[in-house]
């Protein structure tokens, strides 16, 4: 199980680094490219069920609808800030695919491993499991801007409840965490990016711009 936590601590590594380092690599165009990103969309209803209507004796369906968030028209104060916020929404269409592709992927792998009799299948899996993540998505992720990939680190932060550089701590130590903290430093990131909508209003707009993404709004 510590070589799962390792091969996911390291794709995130390739993840950031593929994206705040974009520019210093040639863009790889080939057919690996074109990957499927998990949908960011949320289900719009929760379920349904059939009933009686008494007086009629129809039977009707009730449809139970997630709940839905509002928010206001955005206002900006002069252009520089609608621009800004328009980048905004480009920059996180194109993150949050992939923030959500590493937080499903923790789950339903950690799921699968369950399917093994032996740590001997675990291991090939794992093996393959690495190999796989690395040929499909480092190719995808240098396509990411500089801007793309510190807002990704965000984005991973509000996918899994912890900052990446915590999940580096938690499966790499504190040494080898510190390394490519610093590392990621070089290229102006920071793999402690918190997100904290409710007092930062920078998250703030990127959590509005998410919930909006998410509900089909945007």
């Amino acid at each position: 199980m510590k070589r799962f936590f390792l091969i996911l601590a390291t794709t995130l590594i390739m993840m950031v680094l593929a994206c705040v380092t974009a520019h210093a690599a040639p863009a790889v165009d080939n057919a690996i490219d074109e990957v499927e990103l998990p949908s960011v969309m949320k289900r719009a209803y929760a379920g349904y069920y059939h009933f009686v209507e008494a007086e009629t004796g129809d039977t009707l369906i009730m449809l139970v609808f997630n709940p839905i968030i509002v928010y206001p028209p955005e206002r900006f104060r002069n252009k520089d800030d609608e621009k800004l916020y328009w980048k905004t929404v480009r920059d996180v269409k194109k993150a949050l695919p992939y923030a959500k592709l590493l937080s499903s992927t923790l789950l339903e792998t950690y799921e699968y491993l369950d399917t093994y009799q032996t740590e001997k299948e675990k291991q090939a899996y794992l093996k393959q499991f690495e190999k796989d993540m690395f040929n499909q998505y480092k190719p995808q992720m240098k396509k990411l801007t500089k801007n793309q990939g510190k807002l990704l680190i965000k984005l991973v932060n509000r996918e899994t409840n912890q900052s990446s550089y915590s999940i580096l701590k938690a499966f790499l130590g504190t040494f080898r965490a510190g390394f490519w903290q610093t590392f990621s430093q070089f290229f102006g990131a920071s793999l402690k990016t918190g997100y904290n909508p409710s007092k930062d209003k920078q998250d703030a707009m990127i959590e509005r711009i998410c919930v909006r993404i998410e509900q089909g709004t945007l």
